[in-house]
């Protein structure tokens, strides 16, 4: 049940001033649309009655049946705290409805729901997940267009002066406060002008609205500060690229199922089966948690990246780790995810990938304590540790070849992301890069 009313809403618009609302939803592969009206036309959004083209959203339906309908999820009610000159500005997330009154089989967050309702009715009250997103800051040249450019040389947990992106994050950090989020922890990364803001775990669907509500205010603020957020996995060769870590746990009420005091570990069956269940789909699953040509740049070893199948409680180079906090905190955190993921489907993958482990009661392997990457081919294979996917084209024949993976996609989304995900592929294989001109040029 919603918290908020129509009436409630109504009168927060009139309260904040609010002039135009803008209704938000996302395409397949994760970037922000939204349909921006004036307060007028707030009831007739409220009614649900407000309709857009599908045909021109990526991913969604052909030209003939392009009528869809925005029904707004009103606990997403929040007022944007920088205005433009004509009023303020707020935003409700909606979900996309076809014009019979049936939920949208390719609208993203649909398809996480979907995942959610399959927990419910195996008794989980609650998927609750914090993520761990990293960005870049680069500066703006004087036309405004991103450049190479760091705005910083710091390093892991630096502080100013070497950490001239402080004051940006510090902005970035208020304004997220403004608007609701519970904000953990943020400091700089690993590599030069990389940062990271961790806010406090949600039950999933929320924490992927927070995700794409984060990643419009990192670039909005960023921008105001004279640089350019990116989320891109590996911008620049050389150093550590952009991951999204995901914590995950299952509730029933009040109890995280994850924990049991009596396991050496603090891990009950369920956690155990659950990481099974991630294991056995990662190679699977990765297409979705792993989007983009560039991605495959970052799961390489070195760079504290996991390019490996396993898990640990100790160890930083597998796909899972097993973060020390016991009790309510118990959780086990997916390292592979990174921030170009559409955050409602990759949550969905993974949610499903761990329930077919606990349906099926799955047996984790045994934990990997040693550094995976110092292993050669040989002891990887002794310890039967497998290889994530090297490139978006291996990642899409694996999504292609995993039943439970594609299930969780639905046909509509499974064909619409793979054709465009095997275009960019094709675009990204036929092109002539500077490496081999570099490399060839003069040589043959």
């Amino acid at each position: 049940m919603s918290k908020y009313s129509k009436e409630d809403i109504m009168r927060f618009a009139k309260e904040e001033d609010v002039r135009y609302i803008r209704l938000q939803f996302t395409d397949l592969m994760g970037m922000i649309k939204n349909v921006e009206i004036p307060l007028s036309q707030l009831p007739k959004a409220l009614d649900n009655k407000m309709m857009f083209d599908g045909s021109s959203i990526e991913g969604f339906v052909r030209i003939e049946e392009s009528d869809m309908y925005l029904v707004p999820d009103l606990d997403t009610w929040v007022v944007f705290p920088w205005g433009n000159e004509h009023g303020k500005v707020a935003r409700l997330i909606c979900d996309v409805y076809n014009p019979d009154g049936t939920p949208f089989a390719g609208d993203p967050r649909y398809i996480l729901k979907r995942a959610l309702k399959e927990a419910e009715e195996m008794g989980f009250t609650a998927f609750n997940v914090g993520p761990e997103p990293e960005f870049f800051l680069f500066k703006l040249d004087e036309k405004g267009e991103p450049t190479l450019d760091l705005n910083d040389q710091g390093g892991y947990f630096d502080f100013a002066p070497l950490d001239t992106g402080e004051n940006c994050r510090r902005d970035i950090v208020l304004t997220l406060e403004k608007m609701g989020f519970e904000v953990e922890a943020s400091h700089h990364e690993v590599a030069p002008g990389q940062h990271e803001i961790d806010f406090k775990y949600a039950n999933a669907l929320k924490a992927a609205d927070q995700i794409l509500t984060f990643k419009l205010v990192v670039k909005t603020i960023a921008q105001k500060h004279g640089l350019h957020a990116t989320f891109m996995p590996k911008p620049l060769y050389g150093v550590a690229g952009s991951g999204m870590h995901a914590n995950q746990s299952l509730f029933r009420g009040k109890e995280n199922v994850f924990y049991d005091e009596k396991d050496e570990l603090g891990l009950s069956d369920t956690a155990k089966h659950y990481l099974a269940g991630i294991l056995k789909h990662a190679r699977g699953f990765t297409a979705i948690t792993n989007p983009l040509v560039n991605s495959y740049k970052r799961l390489v070893p070195g760079y504290e990246a996991p390019c490996y199948v396993a898990w640990s409680a100790k160890n930083r180079s597998p796909l899972i780790r097993i973060p020390s906090s016991r009790g309510v905190s118990t959780r086990i955190e997916v390292r592979s995810p990174d921030p170009a993921t559409n955050p409602y489907l990759a949550l969905a993958v993974m949610l499903k990938a761990g329930l077919d482990g606990i349906k099926n009661k799955m047996a984790a392997p045994p934990a990997v304590d040693r550094n995976i990457y110092v292993m050669n081919e040989e002891e990887r294979e002794e310890n039967g540790i497998s290889n994530l996917p090297a490139t978006l084209k291996e990642a899409i024949e694996c999504l292609k070849a995993d039943p439970v993976i594609c299930d969780a996609l639905g046909e509509h989304a499974l064909i619409h992301f793979v054709e465009a995900k095997e275009i960019e592929w094709d675009m990204f294989r036929t092109r002539v890069h500077e490496w081999e001109r570099t490399q060839y040029m003069t040589l043959y």
